[in-house]
């Protein structure tokens, strides 16, 4: 089994940052959350926040920015776009009548969802070319399954365990930030678990290298073992 990080590992970039300058192009008002995101964005690599300082951090600065999004007229036009465009193609009422599901379920974030699919259809080229999916790959990351499910889904890895998000309250209730990954991998695999590989590009998954009977560190699209 190859478990990876996300991003920075085989995402160029960090794809949260990215979708938080993505959805500006729909509401300007996100712009109002970028100096607490800058600054936990630069306290996560350099590791220079506590497992509690980011949870709490973190976990106030999304609900803040998704209670944005639920109100957002930017937003759900990009939604009501989706379903007008599937109408358009003359796609049968069964389809529609899930995606007209799918959506009132995405009220619950304003639009979280189309947001995301439209993130992914301009960023799944910064998935880096090294990187090919196998059947049983995990993906390990702090970042969100809200966000970063979608990726995976398109490159067919089923197995994904990340930061996650109640949609009905915008509260952070896991953060997959340094010693929650492994204690969260063992809820998720099984004590036993082993992993083969590890990828990652920084040593703050220095837990993770551990548990791995390999471990890579990951620089750009250089690849250098390090266990």
């Amino acid at each position: 089994m190859r478990v990876f990080d996300f991003d920075g590992t085989i995402y160029d970039g960090e794809s949260l940052f990215d979708l938080y300058l993505f959805s500006a192009r729909y509401d300007m008002k996100v712009f109002r959350h970028l100096a607490p995101v800058l600054r936990y964005a630069v306290k996560y690599k350099l590791g220079r926040a506590t497992l509690e300082q980011m949870e709490s951090g973190v976990g106030e600065v999304a609900r803040k920015y998704l209670r944005d999004l639920s109100t957002s007229k930017g937003v759900d036009a990009l939604r009501v776009s989706a379903l007008n465009d599937a109408a358009k193609a003359g796609l049968g009422d069964d389809i529609l009548a899930a995606d007209a599901s799918a959506a009132g379920a995405d009220d619950l974030t304003g639009g979280l969802k189309s947001l995301v699919n439209a993130f992914w259809d301009r960023n799944m080229r910064k998935i880096k070319p090294w990187y090919e999916p196998r059947p049983d790959d995990v993906i390990l990351t702090a970042s969100f399954d809200a966000t970063v499910g979608e990726a995976c889904r398109r490159l067919g890895v089923r197995r994904l365990i990340a930061s996650t998000i109640d949609p009905a309250t915008f509260e952070v209730t896991y953060l997959n930030f340094n010693t929650n990954k492994p204690k969260r991998l063992r809820e998720v695999l099984g004590a036993g678990a082993v992993i083969d590989e590890f990828y990652t590009d920084s040593m703050f998954d220095q837990p993770m290298i551990d548990m791995a009977r390999k471990g890579f560190m990951v620089r750009g699209n250089a690849i250098t073992r390090v266990k």
